[in-house]
């Protein structure tokens, strides 16, 4: 059932795996951890769908939910790395729309920072986020809802608008090619938003979980978080609706699996540079993964360590080793990618059954922590 290989050094990792599947109920999953630049552990197993009529494969991916926020603040980094954003430079420099109803001082860092306060986009029509035009019209009219700066929220469904935005605006690219062009082709990796670029056959069904908060509160208009999402579409599979694997929403498909995520953040647990593909300076890495609040998120009520478009370690919310200063991006229902460049590892996680709860379960935690055993 389980295929790939594991170094023997880190071969709890495997255990840990294989107990996923005999005690945790794992239906189907990914696992790789990137030491020193070299893969250490490539494990998939069990099956793509509930109906286990298809097998995990080799090349099998998976909507990873969020992970993709952390994939389009990189898209921003690379820009500033390059000298073509300045942080510390309002976003409406680059985004002249952007400037609408009171944001015109926003710098770029406040909005990677999670601190500009753009929760929603209350202009949108429901169910209009495979429309990106609109979505970004919607951001452009929404008033933040604090003083910018003042306070703190994982921007959860938006994030992915402002910062692809922000890369179109600057680049010219839209961010689905800037990833694929300057990121996932040059590393060879096998994750995009949506999988139209994928082999259908080998498109694992998420499996959703009722008793997953964010799966709960995300429907539920009551909520900051269904007020945030009301512009996802109605669908009775949302998670593998042929909109979400053929759209551009990135704040929450891109679909990929362990292996290729864990590979982009060994770039960045390297230093910014594996196999001669550049992505950022090791002075840009440090700003990116400094951190920028500590505390109660006013989107979710949890507490979370955030950096500047990424998560960082935390043992709770986001498990990532031993060392404070990994950092990475979470998945809803449990996926999660990091690196930790003192130690030289980069780890990522690929489910398609969603975990229970507010945070990325046991299985993922498990994992994680046994990359360190």
């Amino acid at each position: 059932m389980i295929g790939g290989h594991c170094d023997p050094e880190f071969a709890q990792v495997g255990d840990t795996f294989a107990a996923n599947f005999r005690d945790r109920g794992e239906l189907g999953a990914a696992v790789a951890v990137y030491k020193g630049g070299r893969k250490v552990v490539d494990l998939w197993g069990g099956w793509a769908d509930l109906a286990r009529t298809r097998r995990w494969e080799e090349d099998t991916i998976v909507c990873m939910m969020s992970v993709g926020k952390g994939m389009a603040a990189l898209c921003v980094w690379m820009l500033v790395d390059r000298g073509l954003i300045d942080p510390d430079a309002p976003v409406a420099r680059y985004w002249p729309g952007f400037a609408q109803a009171g944001k015109a001082e926003i710098s770029v860092g406040t909005l990677l920072a999670g601190k500009a306060g753009l929760l929603y986009a209350d202009h949108a029509p429901a169910g209009a986020g495979y429309d990106w035009d609109v979505m970004i019209d919607a951001l452009e009219r929404q008033a933040p809802a604090w003083e910018p700066g003042t306070s703190h929220g994982y921007h959860s469904a938006t994030a992915g608008y402002l910062f692809g935005e922000l890369v179109r605006k600057v680049d010219g690219r839209p961010v689905d090619q800037f990833l694929r062009e300057e990121v996932t082709a040059p590393l060879r990796v096998d994750y995009g938003y949506g999988a139209a670029w994928a082999d259908p056959a080998l498109v694992a069904d998420i499996v959703p979980n009722p008793d997953s908060h964010t799966f709960v509160q995300s429907r539920d208009p009551s909520t900051k978080l269904g007020r945030a999402w009301r512009m996802r579409p109605e669908s009775p599979d949302h998670y593998n609706d042929v909109r979400m694997r053929t759209g551009l929403l990135p704040s929450t498909n891109g679909h990929g699996n362990a292996r290729a995520v864990a590979r982009i953040y060994a770039a960045l647990a390297a230093g910014g540079t594996l196999d001669g593909v550049h992505l950022v300076s090791p002075g840009t890495i440090d700003r990116m993964r400094a951190e920028s609040w500590f505390g109660t998120c006013e989107m979710t009520g949890r507490i979370f360590r955030y950096a500047y478009g990424f998560f960082l370690n935390e043992p709770l919310m986001s498990p990532m080793g031993s060392n404070p200063r990994a950092f990475g991006h979470p998945g809803a229902g449990g996926s999660l990618g990091f690196a930790d460049p003192e130690n030289g590892l980069a780890f990522s996680y690929s489910p398609s059954l969603m975990c229970a709860g507010g945070g990325l379960g046991e299985r993922c935690h498990l994992l994680s922590a046994a990359v360190y055993a």
